[in-house]
């Protein structure tokens, strides 16, 4: 064999091993999708940050929020809706927060029951058709519904957590 067919050889070889790679099945790879997590948990202390925190979640559910509360009325408002089964949110709070707000913002009315040291409080419209609770909050952990006002209506709302007070 001559140099050049030798070089011809290994030319045409390599293409024939190239070609032979490229049709080769390869495996899959999983499409990544950006995806907002929903339901979550939260731990705070004083002056954390970003303030404010957002968490989203679905409204609604078939239990009634006067039973989840147990009671009709609280000092923040009445109880009412509709609401899951097991709290959306948990919230730990590390220590005593001289100021704290909770406010619910969604496209649908919704309203709100909180569970935690002290006692349970609800809240139907605090800022137009949406709940939130403001005020002191003690240590502790606190269980979060967000309701519909009709059983087993779902609806997504972004729960805004912040401790800073606004003028």
């Amino acid at each position: 064999m001559t140099k050049d067919q030798n070089r011809n050889f290994v030319l045409g070889a390599i293409f024939t091993i190239t070609g032979l790679l490229l049709h080769l099945p390869t495996q899959a790879q999983p499409l990544q999708y950006k995806t907002t997590p929903m339901f979550e948990n939260v731990k705070l202390s004083p002056n954390f940050a970003p303030s404010p925190l957002t968490v989203r979640g679905l409204s609604g559910g078939p239990i009634s929020a006067e039973n989840t509360a147990g009671r009709q009325e609280t000092p923040t408002g009445a109880c009412m809706g509709f609401v899951d089964e097991k709290p959306d949110h948990k919230i730990v709070l590390t220590d005593f927060f001289k100021y704290l707000s909770l406010r619910v913002q969604s496209s649908e009315d919704t309203v709100l029951v909180v569970r935690g040291p002290g006692g349970s409080w609800c809240n139907d419209d605090y800022l137009d058709m949406n709940p939130g609770i403001v005020g002191q909050w003690m240590s502790g952990t606190y269980e979060i519904w967000v309701g519909s006002y009709e059983p087993d209506s779902y609806h997504p709302y972004v729960l805004e957590i912040t401790d800073q007070q606004q003028e």
